[in-house]
């Protein structure tokens, strides 16, 4: 395949293209790339054998997106700063040891550097305004650049399996900042499970995949326990790699220390003496009409979610699936876990009356005592604004007081945002009327 798109391009059936992506295995950096400067917005070179790029790279004017994953880059190319529309970078798992400042791009918006050997990164970072994304999970950090104090934009912080023994003070001052993670640091103070039982494998019949995210596969199964009747219930079980939100140990561990809450997916059981030694957990089975609230955010949209056409919600419905998420935050966070990663794309909900569970524990940290726990707490109250706000829009309320309480969530004083437990007193809990503006 790889030969097929080279003969293409050599033949100019690509004139013109905005979009170019190799299938793993390239070997070199085919010149005719360069044909396609006028018009090429989006480079895949993921799993290729490259290890640098040439020196004419920022010929590519127009490009916005790259994506070299699974490369063999150990020097992020000090060239990518000389594309100006470069917005979006990723070299995941490439081996990268050294990050240069000039390798920063002036236009850069999202960067994934995770499952890496960074130990450093630049000062230059916090001098990229636009920066809105950034993904470090499974580095050697010790510390981050001060300069990142100063990035006004920067929304959502991946640090988790690092070597941070502290998190820098800065961090939860950030204006921005709705979502973050920081497990498996010397900083984080893994919560201790629950005493939740172990389920033997046998006792299991696994059935249908019902879905698969970056940590591990959901399953349907049936579970046999003690003579009683077969129990439908979803297993997960985890591939035991490194995600972009952190490791999947720590995902488990939370889930199990979060406990049961109407609101929360939460785990049945642990996995014992799977034939191949995975990990997993056991969860209660949803009813077969729900469905996740949003898709991931999109290359073009970065920080936020991507909801489907024509989804419309009434008033009631948007404020019965935001309190749901506030109650399940409140619990998380009575138990020391900021979950890290409250989405729509993270909400299972019925599709019709409201009814809705926050799920995918892989960015969960432990809440640290004090005045950073607190700031954190406030942090995720700004994710939580920011997805009432998506609600609000699918509800078609464009203002009134729930807009005005999404913008108190929302807003760069952190002291000035309210907890969960103001938030909880605010919201209906019954949803008649809700969607009046008086």
């Amino acid at each position: 395949m790889t030969q097929d798109l080279l003969t293409a391009l050599r033949r100019g059936d690509c004139a013109g293209a905005r979009a170019l992506r190799f299938p793993p295995g390239l070997a070199e950096f085919p010149p005719e790339i360069f044909g396609l400067a006028d018009t090429l917005e989006l480079l895949d070179l993921s799993g290729s054998h490259l290890a640098a790029l040439p020196a004419e790279f920022g010929r590519l004017r127009h490009l916005r997106v790259l994506f070299c994953s699974g490369s063999r880059f150990t020097r992020l190319p000090p060239v990518l700063g000389e594309c100006p529309a470069l917005s979006q970078v990723g070299f995941r798992g490439t081996g990268l040891v050294e990050v240069p400042g000039e390798a920063l791009p002036p236009a850069l918006r999202w960067l994934t550097l995770t499952d890496n050997r960074i130990a450093t990164l630049p000062d230059a970072l916090g001098q990229r305004p636009r920066l809105q994304k950034l993904m470090l999970s499974g580095n050697a950090l010790t510390a981050l650049p001060e300069s990142l104090a100063g990035a006004p934009n920067l929304e959502l912080v991946r640090l988790a399996a690092n070597r941070l023994e502290a998190l820098p003070s800065w961090l939860t001052a950030l204006p921005a900042l709705a979502w973050t993670s920081f497990a498996g640091n010397p900083v984080d103070d893994a919560p201790g499970c629950r005493d939740v039982p172990g389920v033997p494998w046998h006792a299991l019949e696994p059935g249908d995949l019902l879905g698969e995210g970056a940590s591990g596969r959901v399953y349907r199964a049936l579970w046999r326990r003690d003579g009683a009747p077969a129990e439908a219930v979803a297993l997960k079980l985890f591939k035991g790699t490194m995600t972009s939100d952190g490791l999947p140990e720590r995902e488990m561990a939370a889930c199990l220390a979060a406990g049961a809450h109407p609101h929360l997916t939460g785990a049945l059981g642990r996995i014992v003496d799977h034939p191949a030694g995975a990990e997993g957990l056991l969860m209660r089975l949803l009813p077969a009409a729900w469905r996740v609230l949003a898709g991931p955010p999109s290359l073009e949209s970065c920080s936020r979610d991507v909801y489907a056409p024509g989804l419309a919600l009434t008033p009631a419905v948007a404020l019965r699936i935001a309190r749901g998420a506030a109650e399940a935050c409140a619990h998380l966070h009575a138990r020391r876990i900021l979950h890290g990663d409250l989405y729509g794309h993270n909400i299972l909900w019925d599709g019709t009356d409201g009814a809705a569970v926050v799920s995918d524990f892989g960015a969960a940290s432990t809440l640290p005592e004090g005045p950073a726990g607190a700031a954190l707490r406030r942090i995720e109250v700004r994710a939580w604004g920011l997805l009432l706000g998506e609600l609000l829009t699918l509800a078609g309320l464009e203002s009134g007081p729930w807009r005005d309480l999404e913008r108190a969530c929302t807003g760069p004083d952190l002291g000035a945002r309210p907890a969960f437990s103001d938030l909880l007193a605010l919201l209906p809990t019954e949803t008649a009327g809700a969607g009046r503006d008086d």
